[in-house]
C-alpha cells in the first residue's frame, strides 16, 4: 500500500511539473514585445514590419477587402422601385472603381437586393437591375468587365427585419463583394 502512495505521489509531482512547464512555455510564446523594434528586427519599418501600412488583411491595410468594405464602402442604396444610382452613391462607386483598378488581383460579385415589398419575381428582377447598374457604372470607370459578376437575391436576404421605411431603405441595396481570384 505504501508503494501505491509513492506511485500516486510521484505521478502527482510529475503532472504538476508538466503543468508548470507548459504554462511557462505558453507564457514565453505570448510575449507581445518579443519582436520589439529596439533590436532592429521588427515593428513598423523593420524586418516584417508594415512601414506605415496597416496589418496585412486588416481594415487599415488599403489593399485588403476589409479596407474596401469599411473605408471605401461596399454598398449603395436605392430609392423605392429604382435602379438608378444617385450622386451620393456615385462617389462610393468611384472609390470602388479606383480600388479595383489599383488592386487587380481581386474580382467582384455585385449582389442586387430589394426590400420585402412586392412579389418575389418582381424583387429578383429589381435586384438584377440594381446589380447591373453598379456593374455598368464600374465598367464606365475603367474596371474590366471580366472582373465583375452580378447576382440578384431580390428580397431573400434582408439585412434589416421590420416593416417600416428605416428597414426597407437598408434592404434596397447593391453590395460589392471582393475576393481574390483571377479574372477570366
Amino acid at each position: 500500500m505504501t508503494h501505491n502512495m509513492n506511485g500516486a505521489s510521484s505521478m502527482n509531482f510529475t503532472a504538476r511539473s508538466f503543468l508548470l512547464v507548459s504554462v511557462l512555455a505558453l507564457a514565453a510564446c505570448t510575449n507581445p514585445d518579443r519582436f520589439d523594434s529596439a533590436n532592429g528586427a521588427g515593428g513598423a519599418g523593420g524586418v516584417g514590419g508594415t512601414g506605415g501600412i496597416g496589418a496585412p488583411g486588416s481594415a487599415s491595410d488599403p489593399r485588403s477587402p476589409a479596407y474596401f468594405q469599411q473605408t471605401i464602402g461596399d454598398r449603395v442604396l436605392f430609392v423605392v422601385d429604382q435602379s438608378s444610382i444617385t450622386p451620393q452613391y456615385q462617389s462610393v462607386l468611384d472609390g470602388q472603381a479606383q480600388w479595383l483598378m489599383t488592386n487587380t488581383d481581386y474580382v467582384a460579385i455585385i449582389e442586387g437586393h430589394a426590400d420585402e415589398q412586392g412579389t418575389r419575381e418582381y424583387n429578383l428582377a429589381l435586384g438584377a437591375r440594381r446589380a447591373n447598374a453598379v456593374q455598368e457604372y464600374l465598367i464606365s470607370r475603367g474596371v474590366a468587365p471580366s472582373r465583375l459578376r452580378v447576382i440578384s437575391y431580390g428580397k431573400e436576404r434582408p439585412i434589416e427585419l421590420c416593416s417600416d421605411e428605416a428597414c426597407y431603405s437598408q434592404n434596397r441595396r447593391a453590395v460589392t463583394i471582393i475576393s481574390a481570384g483571377l479574372s477570366s
